[in-house]
């Protein structure tokens, strides 16, 4: 039943009283025009915001960076890095450089996504367990192309790796700016 013809049987519904009618439109009609409606959160970019478990405190210092670098105490705001990744063997050479972004969700987890070959791939960061610096990263594409990647962070906001792609290019990255 649409909405209009909701309130036309409402109105020509004499059973009821004028009062009671007028009141049950009142009531449902936002139901009915909402019914489809719902919320998702969305982040930078315009994605679905999702953080995978609970706020981490990040580390308040890394060798040689300050704390002032760390975000204050009590806070786990999510951060976007860019990422570069420069071509390291010839089959990335035909590619050339690649940019991207890792948004830190600041619990250990990241998402990574970057342009390859007019393919988007997609996919998350980790921290390795025990080593608060080092970390792996993987993103995938619709058509299966796909990279795995190393990392070490030399403060939270920079740090450097290595990326291997399915078809065998390899690149160095760059996280941050």
């Amino acid at each position: 039943m649409t909405t209009r013809n909701f309130v036309d049987f409402a109105s020509r519904n004499t059973s009821l009283p004028a009062i009671s009618r007028r009141l049950a439109v009142a009531a449902l009609l936002p139901a009915f025009i909402l019914a489809g409606c719902y919320v998702v959160p969305v982040g930078p970019n315009n994605e679905p915001w999702v953080v995978l478990g609970g706020p981490v405190q990040p580390p308040s210092t890394f060798p040689g960076g300050s704390p002032s670098a760390a975000a204050p105490q009590g806070a786990a705001f999510p951060k976007a890095l860019p990422v570069r990744l420069y071509p390291a063997n010839d089959i990335a050479n035909q590619t050339g450089m690649l940019t991207g972004s890792v948004t830190n969700m600041m619990t250990g987890k990241g998402r990574f996504q970057f342009q390859y070959q007019g393919e988007l791939l997609a996919g998350e960061a980790t921290r390795v367990s025990g080593e608060e610096r080092k970390g792996i990263a993987s993103a995938y594409g619709p058509s299966g192309t796909y990279a795995s990647c190393e990392y070490q962070m030399n403060s939270p906001v920079q740090g450097a790796g290595t990326c291997m792609f399915s078809n065998g290019a390899k690149y160095q990255v760059h996280i941050g700016s």
